[in-house]
Parts: structure tokens; sequence; C-alpha cells
């Protein structure tokens, strides 16, 4: 009889152990982890769209956003937004510029009705545009616009997909540019409205300190900036935990 209950007993672990096991298993997906940088080519399938095909879930001028064919794109140079909000997110997109292109992938926005000083922009550009290539390095694409230069230029050339990986945990931002992390901020270290850690100057308009602003917010895509074209397709989100 004692050999039957230890046998039951150590049973009884083994299910628990088990149990464990696939419930840790079952979140690390869900997790992605907190700490680092995003998987440069992470695989999406299980994501959610960031919008809907009907663009019922999202806040944006009448007549300016459509989808056609699973692509995104503007008539003009108004912003598409997220109506939930976003805090401890990796966000993964497909962009296509047309010449001379200028956009952005917005994050961290508490203001819609005032949104440049009150939110993150990830720069989307034509960086083989002679208007854009002369322009400060946090202009180029994959930059935190106006803060932080991209460590090289990964854009395509016009006419070409490239894939954009976003990752906000707190004040940690992350930018892939196809295959490669190109930006890495913390925005704690963004305590002055005029002037950037190494010294260069932000543009006048963007007044807040990132130190500042809210680590949670709606997403937002720039529309038709400087009449270029700009498409977008694969918007998907991972929201993370906690």
């Amino acid at each position: 009889m004692l050999r039957e209950i230890q046998l039951m007993r150590f049973a009884n672990v083994v299910v628990w152990f088990v149990a464990g096991v696939i419930f840790t298993a079952g979140n690390v997906d869900a997790q992605e982890g907190l700490e680092g940088p995003p998987p440069l080519e992470p695989d999406t399938s299980g994501w959610k769209d960031l919008f809907a095909p009907d663009l019922s879930d999202a806040i944006y001028p009448a007549g300016v956003w459509s989808f056609k064919d699973g692509v995104l794109t503007a008539e003009k140079d108004q912003c598409i937004w997220t109506k939930k909000q976003y805090r401890n997110f990796i966000l993964s997109l497909e962009f296509q510029n047309g010449p001379g292109a200028n956009s952005g992938v917005i994050v961290y926005c508490s203001d819609l009705n005032n949104w440049i000083p009150n939110s993150i922009e990830i720069q989307i550009c034509d960086d083989f545009a002679e208007k854009w290539a002369k322009m400060p390095p946090t202009w180029h694409c994959g930059a935190i616009f106006g803060r932080l230069a991209p460590k090289k230029s990964m854009v395509r050339k016009p006419g070409e997909w490239n894939r954009m990986v976003i990752k906000c945990v707190g004040p940690m931002i992350y930018v892939v540019l196809n295959g490669e992390l190109v930006t890495t901020m913390d925005m704690r270290k963004w305590t002055s409205p005029t002037t950037n850690p190494d010294g260069s100057s932000i543009p006048p308009w963007l007044s807040r300190p990132a130190a500042e602003l809210p680590q949670v917010g709606h997403i937002g895509l720039q529309g038709k900036h400087g009449d270029a074209d700009i498409y977008f397709r694969n918007i998907k989100i991972l929201e993370l935990t906690p």
C-alpha cells in the first residue's frame, strides 16, 4: 500500500511538472521577451492585424485612407490612428516609398490633435531623394525623427518593399529595418527640448522632451507627406506582457 501511495504521488508531481512546462511554453510567444531588441525577422503568423480591413478600429479623416488588395495607402498628408492605446508591443509592417516619400510610424501618441510634440515618430523616408538625403541624419529612414539617427541606411529604392520591426517596452524603442537593427533609443536620456544627448539640435516643433512622454498611447501612420505616395501592408502587432 505504501508503495502504491508513493507511485501516485510521483505521478501527480509529473502531471503538474508537465502542465507547468506547457503553460510556460505557451506564454513565451505572448511575452516574446521584454528585454532587448526584437527578432530581426519575426514570424507574425499568430499576430493580430493593427487595422481591420474596413478600418472600423481606426481613427482617420473620411476618404483619406483605404485598403486595396491588402495594401493601405493615403490620398492626403493626414494620419491614421488606432482607437486602442498600446503599451509594450512589437509592431511589424512592410512599406513602399514613392519617389521622394516622407512618412512615419508614430508610437506613444497621447494627443491626436497635437501629435507631433506628444509622440515618438520612427521615420520612413526615401533616402535616395536629393531633398531628403541632404537633411540631418535624424531625418533619414529608420531614425527616431529629429532625435536619433539610424546606424546606417537600410531603406530600399522607391518601388521596392521594405520591412520594419519596432519594439516598444517602456522607455526603450528598437527599430529593425530590412533585417538589421538600426536604432536603439532610451527615452530617459532625452531630457532637453532643444538638444539631443549627442549635442545635435532637436527641431523646434518637437517641443516636449522624450523623457517626459507617456510610454503608452495610440499608434499611427503618417499619410502622403510632401505629396509623395506611401504604401503599407502586413501591419501586425504583438502585445507583450506585462
